[in-house]
């Protein structure tokens, strides 16, 4: 549609007013989020909408004759008549009650390729008598299909600006931004009312009369009904196969956990060892005393335990984002929706559960994906039950000393680790869906959307945004933890046992280099065995050892779970020390032999069969990471939630390991 230049205003008009406001509404699938990113590129911001847990991005656009505007990216919709949070927000958003103030225009975005179904949004768009822009998208697709659109046509039945367009390719984007300035610099301009729609009060079936009388005015049909492109229906009829379908699933999840694994590995590793020469930089640097401690340990070790999950949660968010601009992932959630709403869990929920396997901390933060909040609290709560790589140190080393001479019973024990795992997630759903969470999954509609080339700027900038929403929210909670959990394991000080300064004194005695290192390795051992006892967490976990003794556990194996509630992994390092080892966190065979020889204080083993199982069952089930519990609070908006999962999966924790430990007993396995 040919369109005047708008009006150019002046810099005292400019500055004198606020930007201006533009509502971005469109289906999903349409490449709205595209066009945003096309529009506002890095101008971005990622909040949540007042009272709510849902989450906008604001951007700011900067458009011809010198107007600003803030584009509000409201979530992606079918209908605004739909009883859903999305829909309730945009409404709002739209009618500018409560909280909102009323956008200056709208901006809407349709798919070419889904004209009379996009329309019907449309039409109810136009009934708030605002400025719209609409942004036909996808056309390139449209005309593959045989479609032909007449935008001149389409614009006079709608009484508003249609602007054809590529948004992948930036094609159209900037007559967009033009029409834009028009509708703020000449709202009266624009007459919606005469585009014909319904009454307000109008019922869906005749908007959708409506739409299909407006698609056949202004758009051309295929003239084959065979004209849709033959491979992608048959792509469609691999992908959502019953069978095929899941088989192409596992295929796709296993690439991408496999990329993720790969890839990640690197700038995780090179994270850690900056942040380890970091410390040891502050040490050097500091004089000796709590102050240095508190830097190296505490807060740098904070902020690296916080920044290492950084490489996979952008890693995992840009893959999804490619997934998704292809069009896969709608047909991937329209197979598992057949398997999990038995459970009462949506289609949506498999990425979540899948990427939790990782780690609980991206796989919560992606539920974002899922539409409804009753589905998307759901898959929270049982996330974390998913066996994520935290776990992979302390199932090797229990399984390790549940089978010592049975290596194929001990890989047997360690993939029921992950069995068991997911099928306390899905029947947790279940127990949730009839009392916490009352309702069954929400039947889900999914239309799926046209196979195209992803955007890789559009990943990229999701995997920037996930990246520092998670930096500016959970991190810093999570180094105020880890902060906090350093001051327990190391006060109060305790003097050295008096085998640690002979031992020491000894070594100063001794002119042999390899023999003096030696007895220092062992007095630091020492030393260190004795500050963990004594610290405020040794005592924490004697006072709590009549509470997991029915669970086989002594008071240094209670402390190894106290602490490795701060993270799983920790529970490998604190049994090192404990027994004498060094502390380190790798599992290799010294660690395990030490370990495996650690004694009660009655001089009998600890590490039995019966309690190996039981401490192995437990860090399955156990909530034993802070920062998931920090997470979990921020998506939900709700503390009580944080405090319901550490609640049943503790509980659920200590009843099975209590039942394997207490049954091995009785069945005389000691």
């Amino acid at each position: 549609m040919a369109v005047d230049a708008p009006e150019t205003a002046s810099p005292r008009r400019v500055v004198a007013r606020e930007p201006a406001r533009i509502a971005l509404v469109g289906n999903p699938n349409t490449g709205k989020t595209t066009l945003f990113n096309r529009l506002c590129g890095a101008r971005a911001k990622t909040s949540n909408f007042p009272g709510t847990t849902t989450t906008s991005r604001v951007g700011r656009a900067a458009l011809p004759g010198e107007w600003l505007a803030d584009i509000i990216d409201l979530p992606g919709l079918y209908e605004l008549a739909l009883d859903m949070p999305e829909t309730r927000i945009a409404r709002d958003v739209l009618s500018g009650s409560g909280l909102y103030r009323q956008p200056d225009a709208v901006l809407v975005v349709i798919d070419a390729c889904n004209l009379t179904r996009n329309l019907v949004l449309v039409g109810e768009l136009l009934a708030y008598r605002l400025p719209v822009v609409v942004a036909l998208n996808m056309i390139d697709l449209a005309q593959g299909r045989g479609l032909t659109i007449d935008a001149r046509k389409l614009s006079e039945r709608l009484g508003c600006p249609v602007i054809p367009m590529i948004a992948r390719r930036g094609d159209g984007v900037d007559e967009v931004r033009t029409e834009l300035a028009r509708a703020l610099a000449q709202p009266h301009a624009y007459h919606p009312a005469e585009a014909g729609v319904p009454a307000g009060g109008a019922t869906i079936e005749a908007l959708t009369l409506w739409a299909d009388d407006v698609m056949s005015y202004s758009a051309g049909r295929p003239s084959s009904p065979h004209a849709r492109d033959a491979f992608t229906e048959g792509l469609d009829r691999v992908f959502t196969h019953p069978v095929f379908g899941l088989v192409v699933f596992v295929v796709v999840m296993g690439g991408l956990f496999y990329t993720l694994f790969a890839l990640a590995t690197i700038p995780m590793d090179l994270i850690e060892a900056t942040f380890a020469r970091l410390g040891d930089f502050a040490s050097g640097l500091l004089p000796d005393g709590p102050v240095r401690d508190l830097v190296s340990q505490g807060i740098i070790g904070g902020v690296a335990g916080t920044v290492v999950f950084l490489p996979q949660i952008c890693l995992l968010f840009f893959l999804i984002s490619l997934l998704e601009d292809t069009g896969y992932l709608a047909r991937a959630a329209f197979v598992m929706d057949r398997v999990l709403r038995r459970f009462g869990l949506p289609g949506h929920a498999f990425v979540p559960l899948l990427t939790s396997s990782a780690c609980a901390l991206p796989g919560i933060m992606s539920t974002r994906l899922i539409p409804d909040r009753r589905d998307r609290l759901a898959t929270i709560l049982v996330a974390p039950l998913m066996s994520c790589s935290a776990r992979l140190p302390v199932y090797v080393l229990l399984t390790s000393l549940l089978f010592p001479r049975h290596p194929l019973y001990a890989a047997a024990a360690f993939t029921a680790c992950y069995l068991l795992g997911a099928l306390a997630a899905l029947g947790t759903a279940m127990v949730f869906g009839r009392t916490w969470l009352r309702g069954k999954a929400r039947p889900m509609v999914l239309e799926l959307p046209t196979y195209k080339w992803p955007s890789l700027a559009n990943a990229v900038i999701t995997a920037k945004d996930q990246g520092l929403s998670f930096l500016q929210t959970a991190g810093t909670v999570i180094m105020a933890i880890c902060i906090l959990m350093w001051w327990l394991s190391a006060y109060p000080h305790t003097p050295a046992p008096e085998r640690a300064t002979a031992l020491r004194a000894q070594a100063e005695r001794t002119t042999d280099a390899t023999r003096q290192q030696a007895l220092v390795e062992e007095a630091t051992q020492l030393e260190a065995r004795a500050q963990q006892r004594g610290s405020i967490a040794g005592r924490m976990g004697r006072l709590a050892q009549p509470v997991f003794a029915p669970l086989g556990f002594d008071a240094q194996l209670t402390v190894g779970i106290l602490t490795s509630f701060l993270a799983r992994e920790v529970f490998v390092s604190t049994m090192s020390v404990l027994v004498g080892g060094s502390g380190e966190a790798d599992v290799d065979a010294g660690v395990i032999e030490r370990i495996r020889g650690a004694a009660r204080d009655d001089g009998t083993p600890l590490f039995t069969t019966a309690t190996s199982a039981s401490a192995l069952v437990f860090f399955v089930l156990a909530m034993q990471c802070l920062p998931t519990l920090t997470v979990t609070r921020r998506e939900t908006g709700s503390g009580r939630y944080a405090v319901l999962q550490f609640a049943y999966m503790s509980t659920l924790a200590y009843v099975t390991s209590l039942i394997v430990y207490q049954a091995l007993r009785a069945g005389g396995i000691a």
